[in-house]
C-alpha cells in the first residue's frame, strides 16, 4: 500500500475550552486515502507555524522568488489577543485556505509536513480536561453554509443523549458505550452514525443506540410522504431482517420515510421495506468521493436489533409498522391512478362532445316538389312556359 495522504479537509467549527486556560481550537475533519475519517483539533497559533515552515519548503511556489508564481494560499498572521470575535471570523479565510491546500500539486499537498501536522495526536482523542471546570462550547458551521464559508453561527447548545444498551465500536473512529452514558452529539449524519463526545473521548456512533432525555421519539423525524422522492441504489445489500429489501447496485427506488438511525423505508415497485440510507443517492446526483468511501463501511446496526436495552421512558418509542407503510403506500397509488383515469375520462368526454360537430354528415336539402302546368302558366317567363306547351 503507498504512502497516506489526505483526499479532503473540512472545517466543522470550534471549540472554547477552559482548560488550562480558556483558549479556542478548530476542528477539522480529516479524510485520509484509505477512506478513514478523523476529526483533529488545532490552535490558530500552530496552524500559522505550519504554513511559515510550508512556504519556506516551497519558495517558488510561494511567492518569495516571483510573486506571479504563488499557489500556496495566503492566511493572516494571529492577532496578539485571540478572542472569539477574531476565531469566528477567521473561518472563512481557513477553509477556503484548507480547500486550496488539497488541491494544490501533489508536491505539496501529499508531503510529509502537510500529513503529519493533520494526523491524529493523542489529545485529539483525549483531550486534556479537568472534571470541575465547565465543559468546552462547540461553535458549528451549518452545513449549508459551506458554500459560503463566511456565513457562521452563533454558539450553539449540543443536545445530550443517554445510550440505551452497551456499544463496542469496530473501527478507531467509533466510540465505545456504556448503557446509561450520557454523551454530547456534535453532528447528526443522515447515515445513522452520530458524531458524539463522551467526557475526553469523540467518536462516531450509531444512532440506533441513543436515545433523548426528554421523551422516547425523536422531536427532528419526518413524516412519512407517500408520494416518495425518487433515489437509485449504489450499493447492493440482501436483507437480514424480513422487514428489509434486498437490492442490486443501479435499482431505482422510491424513499417514502427517511428515519433518523439511517435505515429508510423505500418503495419498489409496490413493496415496501427497510434499507441503508449510506447505500442510496438522489436520482441524478453524482456519485461523490463522499458516497464512493462508504462502499467499504457497515450500515450501522438497526434498533429492533439491539439486545438488552435500557430505557429511561416508560412508554416505547413510536413505531409504523411496515404493514402500515405497504396500506397507506397502496392506498396512495390507488389514490392517484383514479385521479389520472378521472383525468383522462374527463378528456374523453370533451373530446366526444366536440367531435359530432364536425364529424356528423351534413344534412341534404330536401327536393321540393315539381310545381304544376297551371302553376308554370301563371308564373313563369315565356320561354318556360314554351317549354311544356
Amino acid at each position: 500500500m503507498g504512502d497516506a495522504f489526505i483526499r479532503h479537509i473540512e472545517l466543522l467549527g470550534y471549540e472554547k475550552r477552559f482548560f488550562p486556560s480558556q483558549h479556542y481550537v478548530y476542528m477539522f475533519l480529516v479524510k485520509w486515502n484509505d477512506l478513514s475519517e478523523k476529526v483533529v483539533y488545532r490552535r490558530f497559533t500552530e496552524i500559522y507555524e505550519f504554513h511559515k515552515a510550508l512556504k519556506e519548503m516551497f519558495p517558488i511556489e510561494s511567492g518569495d522568488i516571483n510573486i506571479e508564481n504563488r499557489i500556496i494560499p495566503h492566511l493572516p498572521a494571529p492577532k496578539w489577543f485571540d478572542g472569539q470575535r477574531s476565531t469566528e471570523n477567521r473561518q472563512g479565510t481557513l477553509a477556503e485556505y484548507c480547500y486550496t491546500l488539497i488541491n494544490l500539486p501533489h508536491k505539496i499537498s501529499r508531503c510529509l509536513h502537510v500529513v503529519n501536522f493533520f494526523k491524529v495526536r493523542h489529545d485529539d482523542m483525549n483531550p486534556v480536561t479537568d472534571s470541575q471546570i465547565k465543559k468546552p462550547e462547540v461553535f458549528l458551521l451549518p452545513k449549508d453554509s459551506k458554500k459560503n464559508p463566511t456565513d457562521i453561527t452563533g454558539p450553539i447548545v449540543l443536545q445530550t443523549y443517554r445510550a440505551i444498551a452497551d456499544y463496542e465500536k469496530s473501527s478507531t473512529s467509533e466510540m465505545s458505550l456504556k448503557a446509561g452514558d450520557m454523551v454530547d452529539v456534535v453532528e447528526k449524519s443522515e447515515n445513522g452514525w452520530w458524531f458524539c463526545q463522551l467526557k475526553n473521548k469523540r467518536g462516531w456512533v450509531p444512532a440506533a443506540y441513543l436515545e433523548p432525555m426528554d421523551g422516547p421519539d425523536e422531536s427532528e423525524e419526518q413524516e412519512p410522504n407517500y408520494a416518495g422522492e425518487a433515489y437509485m441504489v449504489w450499493k447492493s445489500y440482501t436483507a437480514v431482517e424480513e422487514d428489509e429489501l434486498t437490492l442490486k447496485e443501479g435499482d431505482t427506488i422510491e424513499v417514502i420515510h427517511k428515519l433518523l438511525d439511517g435505515w429508510w423505508v423505500i418503495r419498489k415497485d409496490e413493496t415496501t421495506g427497510y434499507y441503508p440510507s449510506m447505500y442510496l443517492q438522489k436520482a441524478g446526483e453524482v456519485n461523490t468521493s463522499v458516497k464512493s468511501e462508504q462502499r467499504n463501511r457497515s450500515a450501522p446496526p438497526r434498533r429492533s436489533t439491539i439486545r438488552n436495552v435500557k430505557s429511561i421512558h416508560k412508554q416505547g418509542r413510536k413505531q409504523i409498522s411496515q404493514e402500515t407503510y405497504r396500506r397507506n403506500s397502496k392506498k396512495y397509488i390507488q389514490n392517484q391512478r383514479n385521479m389520472r383515469g378521472n383525468s383522462q375520462n374527463k378528456t374523453n368526454v370533451i373530446i366526444e362532445k366536440n367531435e359530432p360537430e364536425g364529424n356528423k354528415p351534413k344534412a341534404q336539402p330536401a327536393v321540393p316538389p315539381r310545381p304544376s302546368k297551371d302553376l308554370i302558366l301563371n308564373r313563369c317567363t315565356e320561354s318556360t312556359r314554351k317549354k311544356i306547351l
